[in-house]
C-alpha cells in the first residue's frame, strides 16, 4: 500500500486516500462480521478438541444470549479500528518540499533541512539522505510498491534534491563487521557487538538498532544492515 501525492509546495509519500478507506473501513467491517459469527464459531469449535483456546470458546458458547452477540460485534468493531490505527501508524509518511524532508513514523518525526542534503538515494526499501561529508542524515524504510519507487526519485528531484540513481556513492567503502577488527576503535566495536544481539529482539531490537546506529554516526562511522549482518565505513 502507499501513494505519492503532491502540490506545487510539497510532495507526500505514504498512504493514499484509498488505503485509508480500506484500513478504516475494511478492517472494522471484518471485525464486525467475525464478532457477529463468533458465538456460532464457538459452538462449532467447542466440539473439536484440536481447536486451540477451548476454554474461552466453550465459555462463549455457553452464553447463548443476544447480548453475547452484541458484545462480540462491539469487540470486533473496536479491534478492527485499533488494528487499522496500528497499520497506519506503522507506515512511513514522507513530506518533501524545497526547505526540508520530514519523515513521520510511530508518531516520531525526523526533519532534515534541504541545505544539509548532498545526495539522496534508495537502497532496497530504504530512503537514505547524506551530507557533503558522506554522513547519513536519515535512513528510513518506505512502504511503496516496487512499481511506485520511481515516483520517490521524481519527488526528490522535483524539489531540487540531488538524486543518485545508482544508489550509495560510497557503497565500495563498506566492510563487513568482524569482531575485534583492528581497524576499528574499542568504542565502535562495543556498539557493534550490542547491535549484533538486537536483531532478534522484535520491536525493541529495531529501536535499539536505530539508536545505536545514531551513536555510531556521532562517532564518525556509518553502519547498515543486510541479512542480520553489519557493514561499516568511516
Amino acid at each position: 500500500m502507499g501513494s505519492t501525492t503532491g502540490t506545487p509546495d510539497s510532495t507526500v509519500i505514504g498512504h493514499s486516500t484509498g488505503d485509508k478507506v480500506l484500513l478504516y473501513g475494511g478492517l472494522p467491517l471484518v471485525g464486525l462480521v467475525l464478532g457477529f459469527f463468533l458465538p456460532r464459531i464457538a459452538h462449532w469449535a467447542g466440539g473439536h478438541e484440536w481447536v486451540p483456546f477451548q476454554g474461552p470458546l466453550r465459555l462463549i458458547a455457553a452464553w447463548d444470549s443476544w447480548w453475547v452477540v452484541v458484545i462480540c460485534v462491539v469487540v470486533g468493531l473496536v479491534g478492527g479500528v485499533v488494528l487499522a490505527g496500528m497499520a497506519f501508524d506503522d507506515t512511513l509518511r514522507v513530506t518533501i518540499d524545497n526547505r526540508s524532508v520530514e519523515f513521520l513514523k510511530h508518531q516520531k518525526t525526523v526533519t532534515v533541512p534541504r541545505e544539509k542534503v548532498s545526495v539522496a538515494f534508495l537502497e532496497g526499501k530504504e530512503i537514505v539522505l547524506q551530507d557533503a561529508g558522506s554522513r547519513e542524515l536519515a535512513r528510513e524504510k518506505h512502504d511503496q510498491f516496487k512499481s511506485e519507487t520511481p515516483k520517490i526519485a521524481a519527488a526528490f528531484r522535483a524539489h531540487g534534491y540531488p538524486w543518485s540513481e545508482a544508489g550509495d556513492p560510497h557503497q565500495a567503502e563498506f566492510r563487513r563487521w568482524i569482531e575485534d577488527d583492528p581497524d576499528l576503535p574499542p568504542a565502535v566495536h562495543a556498539i557493534l557487538k550490542v547491535r549484533s544481539k538486537a536483531f532478534d529482539d522484535g520491536d525493541k531490537g529495531k529501536a535499539d538498532l536505530r539508536e545505536l546506529r545514531d551513536e555510531l554516526t556521532n562517532l564518525g562511522y556509518t553502519v547498515k544492515d543486510k541479512d542480520k549482518k553489519q557493514y561499516w565505513r568511516v
